[in-house]
């Protein structure tokens, strides 16, 4: 979750730390997480770079050219230095950058690209999408989730050592996930008045209840949602993180019993399927072909339900895409530096 402010460090480190590594993205939170996640899982320090291309190169991406702004080695764009061991990149706007890197540096840098990069398999060296994604091939990666920051370790140490913001609060305890507005799901008033009311329903059982609102909740929704957990008779029940602080919601999905996710994000229902928790999703207005496959695909499993006025206890082996994709990252590198690491396809 962009924002969450817990160090984690990687289970296993299966590269050599010294193995260099970028991360290029446009800097979409959730595309940056989901790189970071990954080069933690793989036991590297990489280096952020943003490419920010601007009309009409922006227009065009995935396809190039790239922005001569962010041409390979300028001085003062963001693609200057010696070039990495491992590129790792998301996000359509990072393809041509991506592709630049493999072609200034000759074929020895290793691409990985996360998500659909749109252009097809050459796109990268190996390349990771969702199950809910169609693109296929032999260097292709494919998992239910998505990847992410939390491990392990992190939910075992909130556990052991909970957020005292969260501590008291009685139990069961229940943790809020909210997204908001995006390309495909409108939050309207409709959507914000259905939140609100989920979480009065947990209220009123007597549970415990922890909210995490991201950047794009609606500021209607978190007033009121501040508003409710102010109410004498839900004193010392509920939390809401308002942005001050360190941002507990690693904690909030380790001390959860059972966990309520919007509909809108991928990233957030992934992230509450590693915690073994019952998945509650709340659809929200909109939607897409792709997230609605996701959505009932977790249902499949057993992983997740539809809110449907309370809820309800199931249980479920809990997902964890992440180590499972650096993995096979990890493989695919150690073949590409085997055949004296060049690419079986240059870009």
């Amino acid at each position: 979750m962009a924002g969450a402010d817990l160090a984690l460090d990687p289970e296993s480190s299966l590269l050599p730390p010294a193995t260099s590594c970028w991360i290029v993205t446009d800097g979409k939170a959730g595309d940056l997480i989901q790189c970071l996640g990954v080069a933690a899982a793989l036991g590297l320090d990489p280096q952020q770079r943003i490419v920010r291309p601007r009309p009409p190169w922006s227009w065009i991406a995935p396809r190039g050219p790239l922005d001569p702004r962010d041409a390979v080695g300028r001085p003062d764009g963001p693609l200057a230095g010696v070039l990495p061991d491992i590129a790792l990149a998301s996000g359509r706007r990072a393809v041509p950058a991506l592709q630049a890197l493999k072609r200034a540096s000759r074929g020895r840098t290793f691409t990985a690209f996360l998500k659909d990069p749109r252009i097809g398999v050459s796109a990268a060296d190996v390349i990771w999408v969702p199950e809910h994604d169609a693109l296929r091939g032999a260097n292709v990666i494919v998992t239910l989730t998505s990847p992410h920051r939390l491990t392990t370790a992190a939910l075992d140490l909130s556990r052991q050592s909970p957020d005292a913001r969260l501590a008291s609060l009685p139990q069961p305890r229940v943790a809020m996930m909210i997204g908001g507005p995006s390309q495909h799901h409108r939050f309207d008033a409709d959507d914000v008045a259905r939140v609100l009311t989920v979480a009065k329903t947990v209220l009123d059982a007597g549970h415990g209840l922890m909210i995490s609102p991201s950047r794009r909740t609606p500021s209607a929704l978190i007033r009121a949602l501040l508003a409710l957990s102010s109410q004498p008779d839900v004193s010392g029940l509920c939390f809401v993180w308002t942005g001050e602080g360190s941002n507990p919601y690693f904690a909030m999905l380790a001390l959860a019993s059972s966990i309520v996710v919007t509909s809108d994000s991928v990233n957030m229902i992934g992230e509450a399927a590693m915690t073994g928790a019952p998945i509650h999703i709340v659809d929200i207005g909109g939607g897409h072909r792709k997230i609605t496959a996701f959505v009932d695909r977790l249902i499949e499993v057993g992983a997740a339900r539809r809110w449907a006025g309370k809820l309800e206890k199931f249980a479920y082996t809990p997902f964890d895409a992440t180590p499972v994709i650096a993995r096979a990252i990890a493989t695919s590198f150690n073949d590409f530096r085997a055949r004296g690491g060049e690419a079986s396809t240059v870009p």
